[in-house]
């Protein structure tokens, strides 16, 4: 076959995917628009019922925060197990994956396409402590009754649905990682800055500092990443009062600060032209 021709197919493919991508993001576009203009009523009411974090936005923010939550929920497969599935749970679980990525240009964590759903603490692998919520490269998996626990107390700093939302921001944006959904600002521009600050603190908790963040942070630096992102949506104000550097690190990586108004400390512009 000679080389013009093998050029050819690998233009024609290259344009059979763009242009299935294109018809996959039309559909998408019209089917959220649908969702947004029939049920925004109703799917606000969820997210002031559910989300405090949802509540202190201002109406443009509360706006932009529900098509986002659509788009990524339009955008994953989810699976319940041995469990009936209500409209409202793929909504907050979106919802929260969004909450953590709000200040970022991407924020669909393109890797995961599966979003797994259990009905109550499970056991996987041949661990014998139950899971609350777990991430690998197949997907994201959460408890639901531990989920909703989340929200009763939204001031002690554990969340299961952000604990492992922040895995798998970091499953797709840190550097041993390479997958898609990475965002450019994300790994490279903040990222060495709260490794920084993050290790030092981390170091002295296995040296038995201890903080506000608890021992299970001290388990391991992907589990100090995690309780840091619960504890700095929950507990900003203790956060920046007792571990200010770390507190400002994850403000800059994550594009919030909880405690300034406004909420981002960088204008994010959203393309939703795409979808």
């Amino acid at each position: 076959m000679g080389s013009g021709i093998i050029f050819l197919l690998i233009v024609v493919g290259i344009g059979g995917f763009a242009f299935a991508k294109y018809l996959r993001d039309k559909y998408l576009a019209l089917r959220v628009k649908e969702l947004y203009e029939r049920k925004h009523t109703a799917y606000d009411a969820i997210l002031q019922q559910y989300l405090p974090y949802y509540r202190n936005l201002n109406a443009a923010q509360k706006d932009r925060f529900l098509k986002r939550a659509l788009i990524f929920r339009e955008t994953k497969q989810f699976e319940f197990v041995e469990m009936q599935e209500e409209e409202h749970m793929a909504l907050l679980i979106s919802a929260t994956a969004v909450q953590l990525t709000f200040g970022l240009q991407h924020f669909l964590m393109e890797h995961f396409q599966k979003i797994y759903v259990m009905k109550r603490q499970y056991h996987f692998g041949l661990f014998n402590v139950p899971f609350q919520g777990h991430v690998n490269e197949d997907g994201i998996y959460l408890s639901w009754n531990n989920f909703l626990k989340s929200f009763e107390n939204y001031t002690d700093g554990d969340n299961v649905g952000l604990h492992e939302m922040a895995h798998a921001l970091a499953y797709v944006n840190f550097p041993e990682h390479e997958h898609d959904g990475e965002d450019e600002g994300f790994q490279y521009r903040w990222f060495r800055s709260f490794t920084t600050i993050g290790r030092e603190v981390f170091n002295r908790m296995q040296a038995g500092e201890m903080t506000m963040l608890g021992s299970y942070a001290a388990t391991n630096y992907q589990e100090f990443w995690a309780v840091c992102v619960e504890n700095f949506f929950e507990r900003p104000q203790a956060f920046k009062i007792q571990l200010p550097e770390l507190y400002e690190a994850i403000c800059k990586l994550l594009n919030q600060d909880m405690l300034k108004p406004g909420i981002f400390l960088e204008a994010v512009i959203d393309d939703y032209s795409r979808y």
